[in-house]
Parts: C-alpha cells; sequence; structure tokens
C-alpha cells in the first residue's frame, strides 16, 4: 500500500465518522425540537461537523460546557458504530470558531505582557481544547508555555525567552 492509499483511507474513515456524528447530532436537534444545519468536512486529521443556525446558545452553554459534552457524546456514538476511537470536533453556531479567535489574541497579548515583563504569567483554567490553541499562539510568537495542575482546573503558563 503507498502513501497515498493510506490517506484516503484515513479520509473516507473521517468521513464516515462525520457522517455518522451529523446523524447522530440531527438526531438530537430533532429531540430537542432545535433548528439547525448541519455542514461536515475534514480538517487535518479530524473529522469537523458543525451546526449552524439560529438560536443555538444553549447548545453552547456557560463557557462552552454543554458543547463539551455533547461533542464527547458524540464521540461516543461514532465509537460504538465504528469501534474507533475519534478525535470528532464538534462546533455549534460558531463559538468554536469565535473562541479560537479570541484564544489566539489573548495568547499573543499574553506573550506580549511576558517578553515586556520578563516575568512569567499563569492563565484561567481552560479545555484541553482551549489550551492547545493558546500554547500554539504563544509558540508563534516565540515564547513556551506549558499546561499545569488537574483537570478541570488546567491552565497554560506562558514563560519568557
Amino acid at each position: 500500500m503507498s502513501q497515498t492509499d493510506t490517506t484516503e483511507v484515513d479520509v473516507q474513515a473521517l468521513e464516515q465518522e462525520g457522517e455518522i456524528a451529523a446523524d447522530y447530532i440531527e438526531g438530537l436537534l430533532d429531540i430537542g425540537d432545535y433548528d439547525g444545519d448541519i455542514d461536515m468536512d475534514v480538517e487535518g486529521e479530524r473529522a469537523m461537523v458543525a451546526v449552524v443556525g439560529a438560536s443555538l446558545d444553549e447548545l453552547v452553554g456557560k463557557r462552552g460546557e454543554v458543547l463539551e459534552a455533547l461533542q464527547e457524546l458524540t464521540r461516543l456514538a461514532v465509537h460504538r458504530q465504528t469501534g474507533n476511537r475519534t478525535r470528532l470536533m464538534l462546533d455549534i453556531g460558531g463559538y468554536r470558531e469565535r473562541r479560537r479567535a479570541e484564544l489566539t489574541k489573548l495568547g499573543t497579548d499574553v506573550a506580549d505582557e511576558v517578553k515586556q515583563g520578563g516575568e512569567s504569567k499563569p492563565l484561567a483554567p481552560m479545555t484541553p481544547f482551549e489550551r492547545k490553541i493558546v500554547h500554539d499562539a504563544v509558540a508563534a510568537a516565540g515564547l513556551r508555555s506549558e499546561s499545569e495542575g488537574e483537570e478541570p482546573d488546567r491552565y497554560v503558563v506562558v514563560y519568557p525567552a
């Protein structure tokens, strides 16, 4: 099997994960009587499923807590059908997209602050998804960061160069 064959199989598997997830989410939307359209995509090495539409805020919840829970349930539904763990990402109402932009700015701003002041700076607790975005932004700014603490209170600390 050549390298391209492996990639094609992965994309097909990810597309299948996306379809299973979309069906599952569609069922939940129907049960809750929510309106929403479902978009599926494959980004990098994960399936992406997004629910777009009006008044989906309660499916996101405070600080994305409901969204995180729905993502875990969706991952379980996919795992149950495929037998494989999935890294599927669920977004509702563009929340993750907006959050990614906010956290990238936060990471960049804190990195600038640490460069100026020369002292490490701890941030508020975040989900793994959020910490990854901050780590990436800090690295892009040329500094080092680490996650510390225990879930659910794990947080990022940004260190001077």
